[in-house]
């Protein structure tokens, strides 16, 4: 009977070791020698610009001085701001109050106050602003479409006494991962220019252990469509990847180890309990057999 025992021991054994998750699994980062640095030793930005797809919602303010054309232009909404100058919201495109800065009225599903008062980009990929007509967004950088805009006002009105401020609603990203990472799901805000993969984590707490790191799955909103990508956060060369920066719109998803739905990988006790509990079933089978 002990010989049994041993040789079944031994078949489980490599279970027992294949099932555990060691340091590769889960640690960031790992050296990697197709990592790209240039010859000063730095690891060259691979920051992609963003450009506007339709239904994009924008927040556009036009700043101007009191006296300004443009202030009598819109003076159904004057209101005297600090040094005597006044950011003038577009009656149609522009976003009220808790549209800017930390997000207020902000909640799941997106922002209530940006979505019914922001500018959004229509199904032909156009943007109407009041006073000025459409104008094409879609496909097009923030930084290039507001040059357009200060352009059209200029025409309009006195050149040098008003500024177009158009910006998006901070960078808006998604997670979706399983139950047991249900404090880092959801709609995400942050107001940032820049925002890499591994900030937007560590900003909602990290990944556990359950998460398999090598499996990233993105989901990139481009005016062409949707881009589907796999990244992996134990290489250090994902800093060469335009996906290790997050864009408004990504939809990043963490899919679960394999090791971890038996029961395995998620900590060493609990595999351990696994481990024994399987053990414990095939003795009590085996020897049931052998009884019969």
């Amino acid at each position: 009977m002990m010989k049994n025992f041993k040789y079944l021991f031994l078949l489980l054994l490599p279970f027992l070791f294949t099932s555990c998750v060691t340091t590769k699994d889960v640690r960031y980062m790992q050296p990697s020698e197709s990592l790209v640095i240039n010859e000063e030793g730095l690891i060259p930005y691979n920051v992609p610009v963003y450009r506007i797809t339709k239904n994009d919602m924008l927040n556009l303010n036009i700043v101007t001085t009191p006296k300004g054309d443009a202030a009598q232009f819109y003076s159904s909404l004057n209101g005297s701001g600090a040094n005597g100058t006044m950011s003038i919201n577009n009656p149609v495109s522009g976003a009220g109050s808790g549209s800017t800065g930390g997000g207020g009225g902000s909640g799941p599903g997106g922002n209530v106050n940006f979505y019914f008062n922001g500018l959004k980009v229509d199904s032909n990929g156009d943007i109407n602003i009041f006073g000025i007509g459409y104008i094409k967004a879609e496909g097009r950088t923030v930084e290039d479409l507001t040059k357009e805009i200060q352009d059209k006002v200029n025409e309009n009105f006195q050149e040098g006494k008003s500024e177009v401020r158009l910006n998006t609603n901070g960078i808006t990203y998604y997670i979706l991962g399983d139950v047991e990472t249900t404090g880092l799901t959801g709609e995400k805000v942050v107001h940032k220019n820049i925002l890499t993969i591994t900030e937007a984590l560590a900003i909602n707490g990290g990944m556990n252990r359950t998460i398999d790191r090598k499996n990233i799955v993105i989901h990139r909103k481009l005016p062409e469509g949707i881009k589907v990508a796999k990244i992996d956060l134990t290489r250090e060369d994902i800093m060469n990847s335009p996906y290790y920066y997050v864009q408004n719109g990504d939809e990043i998803y963490l899919n679960t180890r394999a090791k971890s739905l038996n029961g395995f990988g998620k900590d060493p006790i609990q595999t351990l309990t696994t481990g024994v509990g399987v053990f414990t079933t095939a003795l009590s089978i085996f020897l049931l057999i052998k009884n019969l």
